[in-house]
């Protein structure tokens, strides 16, 4: 007879990725050139393991981080709450303003994320945000510990942890 006890399912897949131009502002008159990285992102899930000695399906997950990544390929990410970017758009284009300087991008091209930079931390953290939004699909997969890792190279990376608070439980 098999108890239940906790693991952690770790998903790093090919398909979960992305490509994305960005900045990192570090302060009101410093940032780095405009370039871009091929992100990986890493999902750590600990959850129950039940009698039959699965967890779940974690396919919801994989296909979960699959369409995140989607939202941000190929795009230019931009922060929303930066204290040192400002902006405006009009019909086609958003304009960012930095330590004066005005950078006109087609909306087509980028992505507003509501993160103050576009750094690893910052993205891990986003990825976490977008992943407990449905609290019933937690519930339904006894979800007690997510985290995200994102890498912007190979050993390069930041991660976000959410854990279930003491008190809720499905």
């Amino acid at each position: 007879m098999n108890k239940k006890y906790l693991t952690t399912v770790e998903l790093q897949k090919e398909t979960m990725k992305f490509s994305a131009g960005h900045t990192t502002i570090f302060s009101a008159t410093d940032r780095e050139p405009l370039h871009g990285h091929s992100y990986q992102v890493y999902l750590g899930l600990t959850t129950l393991v039940e009698e039959n000695g699965m967890t779940f399906d974690y396919r919801y997950y994989k296909t979960k981080i699959r369409d995140l990544c989607a939202h941000l390929n190929q795009t230019f990410l931009m922060p929303e709450f930066s204290p040192y970017l400002t902006y405006a758009h009009d019909d086609t284009y958003y304009y960012f303003t930095f330590n004066k300087q005005k950078m006109p991008f087609l909306k087509q091209d980028v992505t507003i994320l509501p993160v103050t930079n576009i750094t690893v931390e910052e993205l891990s953290k986003w990825f976490i945000k977008e992943l407990v939004r449905d609290q019933a699909e937690l519930d339904r997969h006894r979800i007690e510990k997510l985290v995200v890792k994102v890498f912007s190279a190979p050993g390069q990376s930041a991660s976000h942890t959410w854990e279930r608070p003491n008190d809720v439980h499905p």
